[in-house]
Order: C-alpha cells, then sequence, then structure tokens
C-alpha cells in the first residue's frame, strides 16, 4: 500500500503544476511524464489516472466545499500546493468509496503530504479543514433517517478517464451498516 502515498505525491505534483500554470498545459502528459520520473514503482497506476480524473470532474463542488469549510480562506490565497492537497483529499471524502479509501486514510494521506511538500503550518491547516468537513459528513450519517448515507459513484468525464478505465473493474463489495 505504501505505492498509494507515491501515487497521491504523483497527483499532487501534477495538479500543483497544472494549477500553476492556471490549468493551460495539457494534464494527461503532465502525470504521463510524473509518472514515468517518479511512478516506476508503483504497482496500480490506474489508482493515480481514476483519482485526478475525480478531481478534475468534481474541481467546481470540492471548491464550494472549501470556501464553506473554509470561509475566511477564498481559493487564490490558499497555497497552490494547499489548495491541491485539500483538493484532492476532499475527493476521496466525498466522492471516493469508503472501503477502498476509509475517511481516516485520506485525512491522513493528505496530512502527510503536507508536511512533505506545504509550509510550516499546511498540515494543521489541512487538518482543520478536512476535519471539519469529515465531522459534518458524519453528522449528515447519524441523522440520516432510514439509511447509511450511499455516495453517488461517478466517473470521470476526462481523458484521464480513458487511462482508468483500460484496467477491468472489480466487483463492487456491497456496504453494510456499521453498528
Amino acid at each position: 500500500m505504501a505505492t498509494r502515498h507515491l501515487c497521491r505525491s504523483i497527483i499532487l505534483q501534477s495538479l500543483y503544476e497544472w494549477d500553476f500554470y492556471e490549468k493551460k498545459i495539457d494534464l494527461d502528459k503532465l502525470i504521463e511524464r510524473n509518472m514515468e520520473a517518479f511512478g516506476q514503482d508503483i504497482d496500480e497506476p490506474e489508482f493515480v489516472w481514476k483519482l485526478i480524473g475525480g478531481v478534475i470532474d468534481k474541481l467546481e463542488g470540492i471548491d464550494k466545499v472549501i470556501e464553506r469549510a473554509a470561509p475566511d480562506w477564498p481559493i487564490p490565497q490558499i497555497a497552490i500546493v494547499d489548495r491541491n492537497i485539500l483538493r484532492l483529499g476532499i475527493y476521496e471524502l466525498l466522492y471516493a468509496d469508503e472501503e477502498e479509501v476509509p475517511h481516516k486514510v485520506a485525512i491522513n494521506e493528505s496530512i502527510e503530504l503536507a508536511k512533505n511538500f506545504g509550509g510550516q503550518n499546511s498540515s494543521k491547516f489541512i487538518n482543520g479543514v478536512l476535519g471539519t468537513i469529515f465531522n459534518e459528513l458524519k453528522e449528515k450519517e447519524q441523522t440520516s433517517s432510514n439509511s447509511p448515507t450511499k455516495k453517488k459513484k461517478t466517473k470521470p468525464k476526462t481523458s484521464a478517464k480513458k487511462k482508468a478505465a483500460k484496467k477491468p473493474k472489480k466487483a463492487a463489495k456491497k456496504k453494510t451498516k456499521k453498528k
């Protein structure tokens, strides 16, 4: 599973560059270059394509979540590395399969990325924002009337989707309510 941390690092590096150049460069080429340069030990490259495609597809909604969870920090004022760590973490919290990536793992991985790539206070900021979102998510699950909250599973619409689609999909596991 250590390769998933490397996958997230490559995703972050790619999102950072894409965002730095104001989304005017080819993200697929960036990812391919970064995977070739840094991801030779990755066991599951489809994980990279799936996550980055999801982040890009949900970018507008993810940014709204950031604005709601950190109202004193408009998106342009958040350091590029921090906002892209948040984007990845929020995507994993809200849209990824919790059985594949548990919420606490998504938060911890984001904090580790902040420690490795962010500034002095990045990890505290990331932890605070993702913690707020996680607590809201837990509250919604607890107040849900009939059944546990089920996340919408959406497929990426970007060309990164094509890369993820090359790998056969595993049968979905049925979620059960934990007591």
